[in-house]
């Protein structure tokens, strides 16, 4: 299979694309703001671009490379690979497919089911029920607490647990007027968030140590997820080796399924069963300094800077054709 061959960096123009109107925006800005500085810090001619007020069309003129740091909808989903592809910009991750089916939680599970891969069970909000039909099939097919979340979201955002159909009720009564468009319930599985970073380096897919938290909230909520004072983080995470070497099996097993390249950080929750079960895949992994994939890479001896550098390089290390 023809590949790109990958050119010298420090000779293009890198344009950081965050931002958008997601709900995510902040974080995407974070990630842009954190990845632009380190690129131009290490000599590299970069550009920070903000796509809520930038048109694709106008990105042709503008760089030769984009470093994708958007964040949910309209980001992670395929909808800007999809563009710069169509435009012909070399861009960093994923392709269109594997970037929706990573977005979009529900086709991500059902992936995972047929391969034999632990998921929390889950059902799809259908809006076309009431919502005591919906409290009627969770009852019967979940039970009791449940986890509710955007199908197409990140950052814990309009996410929560319900712990009786009364809460549950209320929280569906809100789904009707939020900004995302599919909910879907999971059931609750108590344990210990973990996540696992893959990131081709050198034509090599590098699997990096198992980062886990504690969460002084009652789960790993978005305020828990953006102030270091609510949680206690551990990487390498402080469980089992057989335990993290099964997650990161397990991560890599995920990555060629859904098609990934470059980069990919996928979640699990570890049980005091035993259980560890897949969450979720993140396509765009926060690329923040502080976020969990640079603190997996410098568990891993790899410094930031360095490690912005190696996901430029994925924009040309995809295959000649990728869905």
């Amino acid at each position: 299979m023809t590949v790109t061959t990958v050119p010298d960096i420090r000779a293009l123009r890198i344009g950081v694309l965050c931002g958008g109107n997601s709900p995510e925006r902040p974080g995407s800005i974070a990630s842009g703001e954190h990845a632009s500085k380190a690129l131009a810090g290490a000599g590299l001619v970069t550009e920070l671009i903000d796509m809520a007020d930038t048109a694709v069309t106008e990105l042709r003129e503008r760089i030769d490379v984009a470093l994708l740091g958007l964040h949910g909808l309209g980001g992670e989903d395929g909808k800007i690979q999809g563009a710069l592809e169509t435009a012909g910009i070399p861009y960093t991750g994923s392709g269109v497919l594997a970037s929706a089916i990573g977005m979009h939680k529900p086709t991500f599970k059902l992936l995972l089911v047929r391969e034999c891969l632990d998921t929390p069970r889950w059902v799809v909000v259908d809006p076309a029920l009431t919502i005591e039909a919906t409290l009627s099939v969770v009852r019967h097919s979940l039970g009791f607490p449940v986890f509710i979340k955007p199908s197409s979201g990140g950052g814990s955002l309009a996410a929560g647990i319900a712990h009786d159909e009364q809460q549950l009720r209320k929280m569906l009564e809100g789904t009707r007027s939020a900004a995302y468009a599919e909910y879907m319930i999971e059931e609750y599985v108590q344990g210990i968030p973990c996540t696992v970073g893959l990131v081709e380096i050198d034509g090599r897919l590098v699997t990096f140590p198992v980062h886990d938290v504690e969460s002084k909230r009652e789960f790993y909520d978005y305020e828990a997820k953006h102030d270091p004072n609510l949680r206690v983080e551990h990487c390498p995470s402080i469980l089992s080796a057989p335990t993290t070497e099964s997650m990161q099996y397990v991560a890599r097993r995920v990555f060629r399924m859904i098609g990934a390249h470059g980069v990919l950080r996928v979640d699990f929750l570890a049980a005091a069963s035993g259980r560890t079960t897949v969450l979720e895949c993140n396509t765009l992994p926060g690329l923040s300094q502080r976020g969990n994939l640079a603190t997996m890479a410098k568990a891993a001896g790899i410094q930031y800077p360095v490690l912005m550098q190696h996901v430029v390089r994925t924009a040309f290390t995809k295959p000649a054709y990728v869905p």
